[in-house]
């Protein structure tokens, strides 16, 4: 069939404004870019594939140990199958040491970081961190018979302490002149003097005391006296305020409720306390 000519300038210009429109079309997309896609946040992810993945120490008693059944346990542990709870997840566990603890976050192999993770400066610039869910400090620890409150009390009797640690720093601060301090060159040294009756106390920290008092559980020693308070925060990767924000209400809860103060006592024989947001 032939065309006339008006027919042919009306299927001409037909052309020109569908090849108009696809010009403006690509145009458009070249200026704006690509549509953006929203990735998942980590909560949602955790929610979806119903569970979440948490690092914890295995090394570090009372907050993260192997117990006699060989499965881990301890209070980092505890807080991990707390938070896994109110989430409604699974808990999968990942052993982790010091130094890969926060690389562990940073590569997606653990959303949550529950490590005797203390907070500062440096690590807040590649991390972010809940709020603390328990102590971490030096203290005095003796028999459960003898009677410490003060430092007052600490008069006439003798304690175990390691040269040049924090609690040996924190002790001086608020010793009596009548305080016998006998120092040792490491915390083997200073638990095995506790340990055997060389001393009447032990200035230490709670994972050295936690360790000490598991192995040595007729000792009878428990908590007397704080020298150092520095708290455990959470570890969460940066930018992640959704599964942060989840977890600071589950803390705030669980601090509410007395179960904080409950798991901090079965494993480091004192509350949590205040501790900071």
């Amino acid at each position: 069939m032939t065309l006339s000519f008006s027919s042919r300038r009306r299927a001409l210009n037909r052309t020109r404004i569908a090849l108009s429109a696809i010009a403006a079309i690509v145009m458009t997309a070249a200026i704006t870019g690509p549509t953006p896609v929203h990735a998942q946040s980590a909560l949602d992810d955790i929610v979806a594939q119903k569970k979440i993945t948490i690092a914890i120490p295995t090394d570090y008693p009372p907050y993260g140990f192997v117990g006699a059944d060989l499965k881990p346990q301890g209070l980092d542990i505890d807080i991990g199958a707390l938070i896994a709870a109110k989430i409604g997840v699974t808990l999968e566990l990942v052993s982790v040491t010091s130094a890969n603890r926060i690389p562990y976050l940073q590569t997606k192999k653990a959303d949550l970081v529950i490590s005797t993770l203390g907070k500062n400066a440096e690590r807040e610039k590649v991390i972010d961190f809940t709020a603390a869910y328990s102590p971490f400090y030096q203290a005095v620890f003796g028999p459960k018979a003898m009677t410490v409150k003060t430092p007052a009390d600490l008069g006439g009797k003798t304690v175990a302490v390691t040269r040049g640690a924090m609690e040996d720093q924190e002790l001086a601060k608020i010793a009596p002149a009548t305080l016998d301090v006998k120092r040792f060159e490491d915390n083997a040294a200073t638990v095995a003097a506790f340990v055997s009756g060389q001393t009447q106390l032990i200035a230490t920290g709670a994972s050295v005391a936690g360790n000490m008092m598991a192995r040595n559980p007729t000792l009878s020693a428990e908590y007397k006296l704080l020298l150092k308070d520095s708290p455990n925060f959470i570890g969460v990767a940066k930018g992640e305020d959704k599964l942060r924000l989840k977890v600071n209400e589950i803390l705030a809860e669980a601090k509410k409720s007395g179960e904080l103060d409950r798991l901090a006592m079965k494993w480091l024989g004192r509350p949590a306390g205040d501790l900071p947001q």
